[in-house]
C-alpha cells in the first residue's frame, strides 16, 4: 500500500462551463479556458487545449473545429471532455514523468445534476486516467474555499455565478438545505451583450469579443462609484457589410444585463422563500456569500444588497475559491461526509 501511495497523485478539479482549474500539491497548477480545438479528419487528435485553443474559437477553417465540451455546467460531448481532461492533467506535469502517477482526483459538479450527467463526469475522468474519482457539491467546495466552517449548525448562504449556471444554495450541518439552479450566467450574459451590439448598433460580434466586453465594461448598475473608461469594439456592421468600430460604455452594458441579473435576483428571493426559518435568522445576521466569475461584475454586490436589503460578501478570489474548497475536502476525503464516492 505504502508504494501505492507513493505513485498516487491527488488532484482537485474544478470542471466548469467557461473555466477548468486544477490545484495540484496546495497550488494552482491549471487554470485554462474549457474549450479544446480538435482536427475534423481524426477527431482524436487534440491541436490545442485552454488558452490557445480559445484563440483559435470562431476563427478556424473547416479541417479544425473548436468544442467547448461542457454546457450548462454539464457534459456535453464525452468525448472532448475526455480528451480536454486528458489534456489539462498533462499540463499539471509539464515534463513526462518516469512512472505516470496513478490519480486519485476530486471533480465538483453542480448540485442540481443528474444521476446520468454525475456518471459522465466520473466517467470521462476515469477514462483520462483516475484510479480513484471522488465528487464534491459546487456549493460545499464553495463554501469550504471562502472559508467557511460547513459542519456547524448554522446557515450559510453561496451564490455561485458560473459559466453555465448560477446555483443558489442554502448550507447547515455539512449538507445542503434547498438549492435553486438556474441555467442563466456569465454565458448567458455574453449572449446578451451580443444581442444588445445587435440591436442597438447593428453590430455583429463574436462570442470572444463580447467576453471582452464583460470583462472590460461589465456592470450591473449604472451608477457606479469607479466607473470604467468606454472600450472600443471592432465587428461588422449588419448594414454595409463591412468592418467597424464602436465605442461602447459600461451604461449600455448594464442595461443590456438588466433582464438576466433580474432573473438571478428572482432566484435568490425564491431561495429564500424555501429557506427554513431558523435558518433565515442565520443568513439575516451572516448575509450572502457570492463566488464565481459572476461575481466580478462591477456592482453586484451593490445591487443585490439593495433588492434583497441583507448584506453581500464577495469571496477574496471568486474565480478559485470553488477549486480551493475541493482541494481541503480532496485532502480530507474521509472527513467529509458530504464527498461522494
Amino acid at each position: 500500500m505504502g508504494l501505492f501511495n507513493w505513485f498516487t497523485q491527488e488532484i482537485a478539479m474544478d470542471l466548469g462551463t467557461a473555466n477548468t482549474l486544477i490545484i495540484h500539491n496546495d497550488e494552482v497548477a491549471v487554470n485554462e479556458p474549457s474549450i479544446v480545438a480538435l482536427n475534423r479528419n481524426n477527431p482524436k487528435e487534440v491541436l490545442a487545449v485552454g488558452k490557445r485553443a480559445l484563440m483559435m474559437h470562431e476563427k478556424t477553417h473547416e479541417s479544425i473545429r473548436t468544442v467547448r465540451p461542457l454546457k450548462d455546467g454539464v457534459i456535453a460531448d464525452f468525448n472532448a471532455a475526455e480528451l480536454m481532461i486528458r489534456e489539462l492533467i498533462k499540463l499539471v506535469y509539464p515534463k513526462k514523468p518516469l512512472f505516470p502517477p496513478s490519480w486519485r482526483m476530486m471533480i465538483c459538479i453542480p448540485s442540481s445534476i443528474t444521476e446520468v450527467e454525475k456518471r459522465a463526469v466520473r466517467d470521462s475522468a476515469e477514462q483520462a486516467g483516475a484510479k480513484e474519482v471522488y465528487l464534491i457539491h459546487e456549493p460545499m467546495a464553495a463554501a469550504l474555499g471562502i472559508g467557511i466552517d460547513v459542519e456547524e449548525p448554522v446557515g450559510n448562504m453561496i451564490i455561485d455565478i458560473g459559466g453555465g449556471t448560477t446555483g443558489i444554495t442554502v448550507i447547515a450541518l455539512a449538507g445542503i438545505v434547498c438549492d435553486q439552479s438556474i441555467r442563466i450566467a456569465g454565458d448567458e450574459f455574453t449572449a446578451d451583450i451580443m444581442e444588445a451590439l445587435r440591436r442597438y448598433h447593428s453590430l455583429l460580434i463574436g462570442e470572444r469579443t463580447a467576453e471582452q466586453i464583460k470583462i472590460q465594461v461589465g456592470a450591473a448598475m449604472k451608477d457606479l462609484e469607479n466607473p470604467p473608461d468606454d472600450i472600443p469594439v471592432n465587428g461588422r456592421d449588419l448594414v454595409t457589410g463591412i468592418p467597424k468600430q464602436i465605442m461602447v460604455s459600461f451604461q449600455e452594458i448594464a442595461e443590456a444585463l438588466d433582464k438576466s441579473i433580474f432573473k438571478i435576483e428572482e432566484a435568490i428571493l425564491k431561495a429564500l422563500e424555501q429557506t427554513p426559518p431558523e435558518l433565515a435568522g442565520d443568513i439575516y445576521r451572516r448575509g450572502l456569500y457570492l463566488t464565481g466569475g459572476g461575481a466580478l461584475l462591477r456592482g453586484l454586490d451593490k445591487r443585490l444588497s439593495q433588492k434583497i436589503k441583507l448584506p453581500v460578501h464577495i469571496a477574496d478570489d471568486p474565480l478559485k475559491s470553488v477549486v480551493r474548497g475541493t482541494g481541503i475536502a480532496l485532502k480530507n476525503y474521509d472527513r467529509y461526509p458530504f464527498v461522494m464516492r
